[in-house]
């Protein structure tokens, strides 16, 4: 592996690439720590140190903005707008034609809706940035911190703040799409990475310092055991065969090939464990703002939500957020893999799956094996986004627990695909490559 590593560096072109990649990380790590003009780095250290500054609208946004979101810096944001804004578009393909037609259309459709993901980015942007400032202005962003943390809260320097973070998240956006282009791997996917992976150092030492070695040595056992299962279920797919008929063209004869198509266990992704989390965030959020200010006793349906449905230690909690998973898990699946447009698109170049009759059949057969494939995926999602939870009732920790939940699935598919795209390119070059 590290000769492999060593071949990837002394290949001119690879070296130039990665190189650049790791140039662009540097870059976007540098901006996490730059405050925003007119807030003052001191009080939100002191802020940050008197704690309260965990629990539902934090940890999400927190753990993709690589702490950027507390420390209010310039990428305070991070890619949480990029990503909400890709999913909405996706979504849309359902209820608006206009996008289908788009996603159809092959390279110059999916530059329109690229086009259309960045001005809704951008938007996202402007609306979170707005939130934030709101929130960092009245104190509850930070555990209702009592030092001011925007000493200057005039009209002219809340929207230079707002202006930077917006602009923060259009850099963001626009480095992401370089590594695309200039580097190694998907840039947006790479910016995650790296977000949630600058928390790991900070989580461990601090299960470290808090419990001891021996539930330190503990979680990395565990956390060893997760990332093999998880590395196991994510290379995991279905291969149907798929055969091509044998037809002339002139004097050519085209077809008669086999393949087959494969169908992913955990085909969702990540995505089912976010829409899950960011749905059981608006209670939390309801009930904060619901919440009065003149220290009269809240209404009992908002102390119900603070007890049962804020923090994730509460059965109820983990309970919902299992059955979301689930359910998101399927839906997700139903939109992005069309057995229909599947199974016209083998008619039309004469394939056919041995023993099932094109056209309709197909189609049936196809959904029969995405549903129970789906199955096992969702369970297996669930499962692992419970880990933080467990851990939070466990050991204490908090919801950004190193070796669960979202941080763990998006940095070993992130980490894969990578390694999977480097060897491609050293495998291009007549390399070993890196896996075998």
């Amino acid at each position: 592996m590290l000769g492999a590593f060593g071949r990837a560096f002394k290949t001119p072109d690879l070296r130039r690439k990665l190189l650049f990649t790791l140039a662009v990380i540097v870059i976007y790590r540098a901006g996490t720590f730059i405050p925003a003009p007119g807030v003052d780095y001191g009080n939100v250290q002191q802020c940050i140190a008197m704690g309260g500054t965990t629990g539902g609208i934090y940890d999400m946004v927190n753990l993709f903005s690589g702490g950027a979101l507390l420390q209010l810096s310039i990428f305070a944001l991070g890619v949480m707008p990029y990503i909400t804004a890709s999913i909405i578009v996706q979504l849309l393909r359902v209820v608006i034609p206009r996008f289908q037609e788009l996603h159809e259309e092959g390279g110059q459709g999916q530059q329109k809706l690229t086009q259309y993901t960045r001005y809704l980015t951008i938007g996202l942007a402007l609306l979170n940035a707005t939130t934030i400032i709101s929130l960092a202005r009245s104190g509850a962003l930070l555990g209702n911190c009592p030092l001011p943390v925007i000493p200057d809260d005039s009209i002219l320097m809340i929207i230079l703040i707002i202006v930077t973070l917006t602009a923060g998240t259009g850099i963001i956006m626009w480095l992401g799409e370089q590594i695309t282009e200039r580097g190694v791997g998907n840039g947006m996917s790479l910016l995650i990475f790296t977000s949630i992976a600058a928390s790991f150092p900070t989580a461990l030492g601090q299960i470290f310092k808090t419990q001891g070695w021996g539930v330190f040595a503990a979680i990395l056992a565990i956390g060893l055991v997760v990332i093999i299962a998880v590395v196991y279920v994510e290379q995991s797919q279905r291969r149907i065969p798929v055969q091509y008929a044998k037809r002339m063209v002139g004097r050519r004869t085209i077809g008669g090939t086999t393949t087959y198509i494969p169908l992913k266990v955990n085909m969702a992704g990540v995505i089912p464990v976010i829409f899950s989390s960011s749905l059981l965030m608006l209670p939390g959020l309801l009930a904060q703002f619901s919440t009065p200010k003149d220290g009269t006793p809240p209404p009992e349906w908002v102390n119900w939500i603070n007890a049962n449905l804020v923090k994730g230690d509460h059965p109820i909690y983990m309970i919902a957020y299992f059955l979301l998973i689930v359910a998101f898990a399927y839906f997700y699946v139903s939109i992005t893999f069309n057995p229909q447009e599947v199974s016209d698109n083998m008619k039309k170049y004469g394939g056919f799956i041995p023993g099932i009759r094109a056209g309709r059949p197909t189609e049936r057969y196809l959904a029969y094996v995405l549903n129970r494939i789906t199955l096992p995926g969702s369970l297996y999602l669930g499962i692992v986004a419970l880990i933080p939870l467990i851990a939070l009732v466990m050991f204490n920790a908090n919801q950004n627990f190193p070796f669960g939940g979202t941080s763990l699935l998006i940095v070993v598919g992130v980490g894969l695909d990578t390694i999977k795209q480097i060897d491609a390119q050293l495998q291009q070059r007549h390399y070993e490559g890196l896996l075998r």
